[in-house]
């Protein structure tokens, strides 16, 4: 210690002052433990002995186990109390507003050897990845942390430094960044970081198993995870999976100042076990090894679907503890004696000390520094009371129109430090019969309580508020000049009641005092837990009998002098220290909170200078009094006779009292006179200690199980004295009173004598009702208790406390908690100061800012989850605020048996405040909810806490064979799942015949007939025709180009030449010119000349793939494949043959190519699928003739119709009605490049009114752009005359699940702009067949349905009403096409579904592609995919398997031959789902929900990684709303799809790569994600 050898009574006085100074600057937070150590130790150095180097460090120790240990410290030893006191202090410095409450020694000491059983267990537990720049844009000044040194730059360049940062700055928080950052994209850096980084981590404390708890300790950190790890693709050495990382001992204990390289160094040179891997998958290796497999009971093929059957119901534990005692009796106070000169009501009182003791003081206010500012005597109260009495009924109004009648409310607004104010405004109200109603003084226009208090005021009908002068000049103003109105306040008048604005009343005038009655005299306001403020109504008779009840109890005697820290408008600060005292004529010194303060002895100080007889207090004013009492000799407190402690029913008010009797015993303090006493809003005063006789025995304490009163039941604790809590009484209860304990929830059923319940209390000195709220009022006022058969025991109605507790021994009262702080959490009870208690004792003096800690529970998935939000303190450091996070779960999970849902941390003073200034719990829990806290740290344990999941599905394998399972469907009346498209009909028309064999055909066969026919016009961003080409002029550009290849290109017949072309003609034309020359077209979409490095590889790979002969192409594009930025990507010397087609010879070929059969290649048609697969199909001549001869029936095209084309030509349906369709059919096409739309948005649109277009095709982005970026302007639109009620259809293509919502939004924005609402439908194709479902003209319009999620994961469809709950609506995937058979097939035993069923959609159809074109030939795959059978049913026909899943309904609806409709529903892609607990998920269905979790998710993809689901956020917010997703992600997820979100990664917007067509491309994403390359926010891994 630094004072060793120190005698601290023989430091001179100013070195006293100055230490005693530091010592509060600590306590308060306002100066750390280094700097306060350092100037103690500089103050101290010239009075320390010379010792051999002495000591000046604090050593880091925990308090000494219990101050009551001791609890007479011989007089001639001044040490223990001393010592003990700043040991005390400075162990626990946090000091401050509330934690002090909660500081008990033997908890401490409970909590530390809780912790200390996991310290053998190491545990890796992931810690957070934080992204560098997130530190700095902290919400406050003063907490942005000591690297300021970035602090002033724009993030942009936060983002490029990141890389440099990351080696350069030694003060990082993390020491992932330092360890693991090399440059941004090395995706091998040293997978040392992660355990390093957390290297004093703890396992998750191990209760008694509970079946079906998943604990992290039960998996230590070695066990292997069973043969669900897919191989570690990121890992570059083998090493065993699931295996914990062990450092060498070389990076283990790294100071922070060495420098990255040295410490790579170190992690590969002495590769001991250290496989070089990426950061993210060690950690989710880490998290996994951390998270228990649970065993699967099997669970039978069919389920009944209901909702009991999603969640788990936790079996009844057998050794749950049970109450035993026989059933509870109401329990009697004393008789309420009758005193003879007692008053008749409360003002008559005053009365009578104003006329006859007019001298005597009444309140002594002290000023901030503790000094006395005046002294109210009795006649003053009571002159300036009669003056505003007078002032409020006869001068505000007019003498027929008074303002003011008697029984009105009114509010009165006086701050803390002006209780002379205050009694005025009360007794003046009282003496005029107006009813008082004071609240706290509002500070801002949005503060936090200002609302539920303007609920309060609407309830009690409050339009008048009384205030000081001082106080009116404080509040908020508008600009001119009036006060304003505060956020949910009716109208108020105010109304200002200093002495010189009151009339002296008339000498005739005289108050009207009635003998108490029922009437209200008062209102006091109470804040609900769910926060809203009620006015507790207290009548004339319940406030005098009150006073009476304190009186007898306390023993107050006339002319006494009390001493009051409380808060004066409400609870014991009122009754005592403002009722109480006046009708006993005593002198009340106030002490308000500020001057507390400033001088937390001050209260001390008043009682010794006015050898004060009573002083009211709370924990937090003795713990405080205890720190700044130094060596003050000279005070003595043997006048206290009853030192009332107003929150002793606050279970952790028992070791503020034992410590506050321990330094105080010896300045004349008697053990007896400490007085805790239990209070209600409802019931005013419930039960006090009576100040007990001179060395009489104390009374004893329980020492109660925590787990037994989880249970509501009364255990004392035996076995483990870590989990105990130990409880003092409140005393007897009050005079004239009547007590029951009863259960909690349900009907009010009277507890046993072992049973914890609430205290509820009949008495005429109780409040009388909720006022304006009759509703509630019933509930809480006029309960009757029911015994074990559920009669009533009497007709006396009680009123419920709100505080749980029992009867001891005596009869003594003891109180455990509030129904306010109640958790039930999966059937079990926890107090929420219990749970701040815990955190408290687990070290938070590095971490938690002033000890402010909120905890309050929020319901997700059917239970209640314990949240834990604390205030960091400013310089609180990365790694400290994790691990003391780590260990509150630890401590909370060992001492409470409970898993803590979430724990976050916020910057200091950004939690709401109560008037007071503790936090304000309801407003955090709604922020916390809304997404608003902005934790800078947060940790979810969902894992561990979440005990009632479903169990997982597991399929059975079927012992009854397909084909049974088939007849037992039809027998059942379940119409297979099939449908077919219309005839394709037959061609006779010999002329037909040829142009419709071969596409090229069909293009001579018009230049000849019609060749100045237009086929296509291309539009610029402008809108203008930059390029149209007729019949004639296709087929000579085809022609001319035919000859160039025949030239330049040294080509066989049946060689593949790519097509490397911006969408426009000359892709057409250099298509047909490749079908004239006999060679096989490959269209590609070209690089991007801004973004070469991630689009040219896809390019070559196509290009090698498809052993293309020669490219293609126009002038500025070969440049580009030849340039030097290509071949920074690409090897540029290897690519075939190029030929830019721009400027090319008039020549016409020698012959035009004829294939020998219909049944040769076309061309090859190549795309990326969204899990990221490039694949190639063979189309053939007789597939592309059907495929255009079927759309041109579904859309009835002919050479008269106009089409307008807005998507990209590359691949599938899009190429088709690009490049084929108009050739085959002759009508003419608009083509509209999707890339115009960035520069011209509405061209799209305009183009459809202008043209009066009635048919036409884009994709989902276009969409999505004209509804996101043109949403507002639908008016302007209309002024420029836009009109698109000529649309008929406006079909997207696409190869996924159609997107309702937004084809919905484009719908309803553009309907003002006569866009019909049924217009718009959605193609589906797929990689096997192009083109299956295509909305025509003739078909019933698209049906939508709602299906059951539920069902849905278990492949069933269950069709629900719109609205239900767990309900998606899908849209039909257009018509099916002529020619076209679907049929819905299970994937697994290729046998036909019934139409209740989820299926692979298998697609019959001439138009099919004829396989895959691959390298290598893989005949297996292309059987499977391209030619396969089904099992059963019908084992002939050849079907084609598309690798999507969806259903077939029925419809009402009837098609063009008058058939009842079969309507095709495409759910999502097979390679998609996601597999987890048994049960199949589609990832746009948890997207939905992610992106509909916080306003600030612009965008969100999924993906599993070794059965974890791993959730990425783009964040369209600013970084500091980063942590707030992370717990609403969770919620959601959990709620809606009860999955347990493993990660949760928050990145920018536009980080989640997407596909040409609008898709989400999430295996890419999986991968930039395992490889560390997405540069997030903040990654949250959830336990």
């Amino acid at each position: 210690m630094a004072d060793r050898g120190v005698d601290l009574s023989a430091l001179p006085k100013e070195v006293r002052d100055q230490l005693a100074e530091l010592d509060l600057e600590l306590s308060e937070g306002d100066i750390t433990q280094k700097g306060y150590e350092k100037k103690r130790a500089k103050l101290l150095a010239s009075y320390i002995p010379q010792l051999p180097k002495a000591d000046l460090s604090l050593p880091d120790v925990q308090p000494s186990p219990s101050h009551s240990a001791d609890p007479s410290p011989s007089p001639e030893a001044p040490g223990p109390s001393t010592s003990s006191a700043s040991r005390h202090h400075r162990a626990h410095r946090s000091g401050g507003a509330r934690d002090e409450r909660y500081r008990s020694d033997i908890h401490t000491e409970a909590v530390q050897a809780a912790l200390a059983k996991h310290r053998e267990e190491k545990m890796a537990l992931p810690m957070p990845t934080k992204r560098r720049s997130y530190f700095v844009h902290s919400p406050m000044d003063n907490c942005t942390p000591p690297d300021t040194s970035s602090a002033s730059e724009d993030e942009g360049s936060l983002r490029r430094k990141a890389a440099l940062s990351a080696v350069l700055a030694q003060t990082l928080q993390s020491p992932d960044y330092w360890i693991n950052r090399s440059v941004q994209s090395s995706s091998t850096s040293s997978s040392a970081s992660s355990t390093l980084s957390h290297g004093e981590s703890k396992t998750q404390p191990q209760p008694q198993p509970q079946p079906g708890v998943s604990l992290l300790a039960d998996v230590l950190a070695h066990t292997r995870i069973e043969n669900s790890v897919p191989p570690d693709v990121t890992s570059s050495t083998p090493q065993e999976r699931g295996s914990r990382v062990d450092l060498p001992p070389a990076i283990r204990g790294m100071s922070r100042g060495q420098s990255r390289s040295s410490m790579l160094d170190t992690a590969d040179g002495k590769r001991k076990g250290v496989p070089v891997s990426s950061r993210v998958s060690t950690k989710i290796q880490q998290l996994l090894n951390t998270l228990k497999r649970p065993k699967r009971p099997p669970l039978c093929e069919f389920f009944l679907d209901d909702s009991e059957e999603i969640v788990e119901v936790p079996q009844p534990d057998p050794n749950t503890p049970k109450p035993e005692g026989r059933q509870i009796i109401p329990v009697k106070g004393e008789p309420l004696g009758v005193v003879s000169n007692w008053p008749p009501a409360l003002q008559a009182s005053l009365a009578r000390w104003g006329a006859s003791q007019a001298k005597s003081p009444a309140l002594t206010a002290l000023d901030i520094t503790g000094k006395p500012l005046y002294t109210l005597t009795y006649g003053k109260l009571w002159s300036r009371s009669l003056k505003l009495a007078y002032t409020l009924l006869n001068k505000l109004g007019t003498k027929t129109e008074p303002v003011l009648q008697p029984g009105d409310r009114v509010a009165l607004v006086y701050p803390n430090s002006d209780p002379g104010m205050f009694w005025v405004a009360f007794y003046g109200c009282l003496l005029a019969e107006v009813i008082p109603v004071p609240i706290e003084v509002p500070l801002s226009r949005q503060d936090a309580g200002s609302q539920q208090i303007g609920f309060l005021l609407g309830s009690c009908g409050v339009s008048l508020a009384l205030t000081s002068e001082v106080c009116l000049k404080g509040l908020p103003k508008t600009p001119n000049g009036e006060i304003v109105q505060f956020k949910g306040w009716p109208r108020m008048r105010w109304v200002v009641t200093d002495t010189k604005y009151l009339t002296k009343p008339s000498k005739d005038w005289q108050p009207h005092i009635p003998t108490a009655n029922t009437d209200t005299a008062y209102i006091e306001y109470k804040a609900s837990k769910e926060g809203t403020v009620m006015g507790v109504a207290v009548s004339k008779i319940a406030m005098l009998t009150h006073c009476q009840a304190l009186t007898q109890a306390c023993n107050y005697s006339e002319g006494e002098t009390l001493v009051n820290v409380l808060d004066c408008k409400k609870d014991m600060g009122l009754w005592h220290g403002v009722l109480t005292s006046v009708m006993n004529r005593i002198h009340t010194v106030t002490v308000p909170y500020a001057v507390m303060k400033a001088c937390p002895m001050s209260w001390v100080q008043r009682v010794h200078i006015h050898k004060a007889r009573v002083a009211l207090v709370k924990c937090r004013d003795l713990h405080w009094a205890m720190m700044a009492h130094k060596d003050q000799k000279d005070i003595n407190l043997s006048s206290i006779r009853m030192l009332v402690v107003a929150d002793g029913a606050n279970p952790w008010s028992v070791s503020s009292c034992d410590a506050f009797l321990n330094v105080f015993q010896s300045h004349g303090l008697r053990p007896e006179s400490i007085c805790p006493c239990a209070t209600s809003p409802e019931a005013l005063t419930v039960a006090i200690r009576r100040p007990g006789a001179r060395g009489a025995p104390l009374p004893a304490r329980a020492i109660l199980s925590m787990a037994g009163l989880s249970h509501g039941v009364i255990r004392v604790n035996t076995e483990d004295k870590n989990s105990a809590l130990t409880v003092q009484d409140v005393g007897h209860i009050m005079p004239g009173a009547l007590m029951c304990i009863v259960k909690p929830d349900g009907p009010p059923q009277l507890c046993k004598t072992d049973e914890i319940g609430e205290i509820v209390i009949n008495s005429r000195a109780g409040g009388t009702m909720y006022y304006g709220l009759p509703g509630v009022t019933k509930n809480t006022f006029e309960v009757i208790p029911v015994n074990q058969a559920g009669a009533p025991i009497g007709e006396i109605p009680f009123a419920r406390t709100g505080l749980l507790g029992f009867v001891g021994p005596g009869s003594l009262v003891f109180v455990v908690g509030k129904i306010e702080g109640l958790l039930m959490v999966s059937g079990r009870r926890h107090n929420a100061d219990d749970l701040v208690a815990t955190a408290l004792a687990v070290e938070p003096v590095k971490t938690v800012y002033r000890g402010r800690i909120a905890v309050f529970s929020v319901t997700v998935f059917y239970d209640e989850r314990i949240v834990v939000v604390a205030e960091q303190r400013p310089d609180a450091s990365e790694e400290d605020s994790f691990q003391w996070m780590s260990r509150v779960l630890q401590a909370i999970d060992s001492i409470h048996q409970v898993g803590l849902y979430c724990l976050a941390l916020v910057p200091a003073n950004t939690l709401p405040k109560t008037p007071l200034g503790g936090i304000h719990i309801c407003e955090t829990k709604q922020s916390f909810l809304d997404g608003n806290l902005h934790p800078c740290n947060i940790l979810m344990c969902p894992h561990t806490c979440v005990t009632n999941m479903p169990k997982p599905r597991q399929k059975q394998p079927v012992d009854v064979g397909p084909a049974s399972m088939l007849v037992g469907n039809l027998v059942a009346g379940k119409r297979i799942a099939q449908a077919t498209g219309r005839e394709l009909g037959v061609v006779d028309d010999q002329d037909l015949i040829r142009k419709h064999q071969f596409l090229s055909e069909s293009l001579q066969w018009r230049a000849q007939t019609d060749p100045e026919h237009v086929l296509y016009v291309l539009l610029n961003s402008k809108g203008v025709p930059v390029c149209t080409a007729t019949c004639a002029q296709l087929h000579k550009r085809a022609e001319k180009i035919t000859a160039t290849l025949y030239e330049k290109g040294g080509l066989n017949t049946g060689d593949n030449v790519v097509l490397l072309y911006p969408p426009g003609i000359d892709l057409i034309a250099a298509f047909y010119g490749c079908l004239y020359a006999g060679m096989i077209p490959v269209t590609v979409r070209p690089p991007h000349p801004q973004n070469l490095a991630a689009t040219l590889p896809t390019v070559r790979m196509i290009i090698d793939v498809s052993k293309a002969a020669c490219i293609l192409t126009t002038q500025p594009l070969m440049r580009i494949l030849r340039s030097r930025e290509a071949a920074a990507s690409v090897n540029v010397k290897t690519w075939p043959t190029i030929i830019d087609t721009d400027d090319l010879p008039r020549k016409r070929p020698p012959q035009i190519y004829k294939p020998p059969t219909a049944e040769m290649l076309a061309y090859l048609d190549f795309s990326v699928s969204t899990t990221g697969m490039l694949t190639g199909v063979k189309m053939s001549h007789a597939a592309v003739s059907t495929l255009c001869r079927s759309i041109k029936l579904q859309c009835e095209l002919y050479s008269s119709r106009q089409i307008a084309i807005c998507l990209d030509p590359y691949c599938g349906l899009g190429f088709v009605l690009w490049c084929l369709s108009s050739v085959y059919s002759g009508h003419q096409s608009i083509l509209i490049p999707p890339m115009e739309l960035e520069t011209s948005l509405p061209l799209w649109l305009t183009t459809l009114s202008q043209y009066k277009i009635r048919d036409t095709f884009c994709s989902y982005s276009v969409m999505e752009l004209c509804t996101k970026g043109l949403g507002t302007q639908t008016e302007m639109l209309k002024a420029r005359g836009l009109n698109l009620s000529c649309v008929r259809s406006c079909v997207v293509v696409a190869e996924e699940r159609p997107r309702l919502a937004l084809s919905q939004s484009f719908s309803k924005l553009f309907k003002d702009l006569g866009l019909s609402p049924r217009a718009v439908s959605t193609a589906f194709g797929s990689r096997v067949n192009l083109a299956i479902g295509l909305q025509g003209t003739s078909g019933p319009d698209p049906s939508t349905v709602y299906v059951d999620m539920k069902s849905l994961r278990h492949d069933r469809v269950r069709l629900v009403e719109k609205g239900a709950p767990q309900s998606l609506p899908l849209m039909e995937s257009g018509t099916i096409l002529p020619g076209v058979r679907v049929i819905i097939v299970n994937p697994e035993t290729r046998g036909p579904l019934g139409d209740s069923h989820l299926g692979e959609i298998w697609v019959n159809s001439p138009h099919s592609a004829s396989g895959y074109y691959t390298i290598y030939g893989e005949e297996s795959l292309q059987a499977d995919h391209f030619n396969t059978k089904l099992s059963f049913g019908d084992p002939q026909t050849l079907w084609a398997r598309t690798g999507y899943l969806g259903f077939i309904k029925r419809t009402e609806l009837l098609d063009a031959s008058g058939d009842r409709h079969d309507a095709l529903f495409v759910v999502g892609s097979l390679d998609e789902t996601l597999e987890l607990r048994g049960l199949r998920y589609h990832p746009i269905d948890i997207e939905t929900s992610v992106s509909r979790a916080h306003r600030s998710i612009a965008e969100s993809a999924v993906f599993t990684w070794t059965n974890l689901l791993v959730v990425v956020a783009e964040l369209s917010g600013s970084e500091q709303e980063a942590l707030d997703l992370v717990p609403l992600v969770t919620n959601v997820v959990l709620e809606e799809h009860h999955l347990i979100v493993g990660v949760v990664v928050i990145v920018d917007p536009g980080v989640i790569p997407i596909n040409s067509r609008g898709e989400k491309q999430r295996m890419h994403l999986r991968d930039s994600f395992l490889a560390d390359q997405l540069d997030p926010i903040y990654v949250a891994y959830n336990m």
